[in-house]
């Protein structure tokens, strides 16, 4: 593979997205660990949007730089957001809540993108080419005015969280599904739940490419298909 065959500008604009995504997501999870009786992680200061505070040398880098180059959907994570339960009130619920709240996090970032290219769609007739040839990926989205990269970058961002938000959903340890699943598991089965998960997630990430398809393109055609109808 050389340069020639690398989307550079497509890259850029996925690194971003891919940032942003996880640190909006992480940082969820941190303000409602905190929201719910756990300072831990706003005392590391995780509540933040800083990539940095939240970088995981193999989640964060390497694996979507390795998706990226060979056109794969842009999986990763950042580093684990430190929570303690024993200071939640209600460590069930609050551990729930916890969790969830980044793949929601990353949805609602998708949802404000699609409000975003909706109303550059409405803006004019201009608007509206360049956002339905942003979803086309024709040639024409391939121009360097500046309306037409802001498209590019945002559409991006709403594909980024929705692939994140979704993947994050499965319910394999340690992704944030998991954490609803083991409360529902009795303590026997909950240990190899836990002890497997790790297996499981690499297999998932490595092998389950035909999941992973199936999971997300029918919340991306949703998102799509709003924007499209508005």
């Amino acid at each position: 593979m050389t340069l020639q065959h690398i989307d550079i500008l497509d890259i850029v604009f996925q690194l971003i997205a891919f940032l942003f995504a996880i640190s909006i997501h992480e940082s969820a999870h941190a303000w409602m660990a905190n929201l719910r009786g756990d300072p831990t992680a706003r005392m590391l200061g995780r509540i933040s949007l800083n990539p940095i505070r939240h970088i995981d040398l193999f989640g964060t880098l390497l694996l979507p730089a390795v998706a990226m180059l060979t056109h794969l959907p842009v999986l990763g994570w950042a580093k684990p957001t430190p929570v303690d339960p024993r200071n939640f009130k209600n460590p069930v619920l609050d551990d729930i809540l916890t969790s969830i709240i980044g793949p929601i996090s990353n949805f609602v970032v998708a949802c404000g993108a699609v409000l975003v290219l909706v109303l550059v769609k409405s803006l004019s007739p201009r608007g509206g080419q360049i956002v339905f040839g942003t979803l086309s990926g024709s040639d024409f989205a391939e121009t360097s005015s500046f309306l037409v990269l802001f498209c590019k970058l945002i559409f991006e961002l709403m594909v980024i969280n929705i692939v994140l938000g979704v993947f994050n959903l499965i319910p394999v340890p340690p992704l944030d599904g998991s954490h609803v699943v083991r409360h529902l598991l009795p303590a026997g089965m909950l240990r190899i739940y836990d002890t497997v998960g790790t297996f499981g997630l690499l297999l998932l990430v490595f092998w389950g490419g035909g999941l992973l398809t199936k999971l997300i393109n029918p919340v991306f055609a949703l998102f799509i298909g709003v924007l499209l109808r508005i």
